[in-house]
């Protein structure tokens, strides 16, 4: 049995269809086929809609949406903050360059340490990918650019913290290193009783006439004057050539530092012994290959020979070199602790 629907009690939200035949409304049931064709419509125009809408309000229009705009809020903050690291790193950088040349030039230089190279400063990092995770971030490569900036500064603070370290540990040892450099003239300043007669470096040999290099310089003087020691050390040898430096003493003062006192008449000290700066190891002569009285005095630094010239100064008085020699005993007495050690003198005049 059917009923009539009156017009006025018909829901919107059903769809309703008159029956020729009973001439009443009845309600039009749908199919699930029909029911999931009309969401899938419903979704695919939806989802074209959206399309649209993205397409229009970025391509055409040239707008962004609310999030990429807060992004693009984000990274420009964040490239601001990057800029004023880079300004930092900048000012770090030229700090430490002003501490390296201060290293090299006056704290190593003083302590005659070798300036570090160029290449061990500025040492890079191994590895072709080490910044391979930064590909891509940040304007222009920004992001990987300071990264690679801020590795190199902490590498180049390393070496230098390094080379303080080493400064420090010498700076310690000044005291000990002040006594043993050699710092005084071999022999007393006397003008009367000396006379410069070849300095360091190339000089025409006295026996072949060649130019030949001079690793010292030579003291003319009578036989006999005393020799001193320039600074403390240990006696490394003690020993005689017959066509070389005659009677000779080398002292190991440490620090690197050794001193040759060569052409002796006498020596009056034996190996292993340590000797203080002004004390007389022994006599000037004419021992050995020797064109005339001179004492030969050779300073060498880590094995290479440095002008003695630089590690004494002549215009000492000789009161004040007397002064320092003051506590050492006379050059005869010393020569007669240790006659074994003396050897006659070889002239070659």
């Amino acid at each position: 049995m059917r009923f009539f629907i009156p017009l006025s009690r018909m829901s919107k939200n059903k769809r309703y269809i008159l029956n020729p035949r009973t001439l009443l409304y009845e309600v039009k049931k749908r199919s699930r086929m029909s029911k999931f064709a009309r969401t899938a419509a419903m979704f695919v125009v939806s989802l074209g809609m959206a399309a649209l809408y993205f397409w229009l309000y970025g391509s055409v229009l040239g707008l962004d949406s609310p999030k990429t705009l807060l992004l693009k809020k984000k990274n420009a903050e964040w490239c601001s903050k990057v800029e004023v690291l880079n300004r930092q790193l900048d000012e770090y950088d030229q700090a430490l360059v002003s501490l390296q040349m201060r290293d090299d030039d006056i704290y190593r230089s003083i302590f005659g340490m070798n300036e570090i190279p160029a290449e061990v400063r500025n040492a890079g990092f191994g590895g072709v990918n080490r910044y391979a995770h930064y590909d891509g971030i940040g304007q222009d490569g920004l992001l990987k650019k300071t990264a690679v900036r801020l590795d190199v500064l902490t590498k180049k603070t390393y070496v230098q913290s390094r080379s303080f370290d080493e400064v420090a540990l010498l700076s310690k040892r000044a005291g000990d290193m002040a006594v043993c450099i050699p710092a005084i003239p071999p022999v007393n300043p006397d003008p009367s009783k000396y006379r410069l007669s070849s300095g360091f470096g190339y000089r025409s040999d006295p026996f072949s006439g060649r130019s030949t290099r001079h690793t010292g310089v030579d003291f003319a003087m009578k036989p006999g004057n005393p020799i001193y020691a320039t600074g403390d050390g240990v006696i490394e040898s003690v020993k005689f050539e017959f066509f070389g430096y005659g009677n000779q003493v080398v002292i190991d003062h440490g620090f690197g530092y050794k001193t040759r006192y060569a052409h002796l008449k006498s020596v009056g000290v034996v190996e292993g012994m340590k000797v203080k700066r002004g004390e007389c190891i022994g006599l000037s002569g004419n021992s050995g290959r020797s064109s005339g009285p001179h004492l030969h005095y050779e300073v060498l630094y880590k094995g290479n020979f440095v002008n003695p010239a630089n590690y004494y100064d002549l215009s000492i008085t000789p009161e004040e070199y007397a002064t320092m020699v003051q506590n050492t005993a006379d050059a005869s007495e010393k020569i007669t602790m240790h006659p074994s050690h003396r050897r006659k003198e070889k002239s070659r005049i």
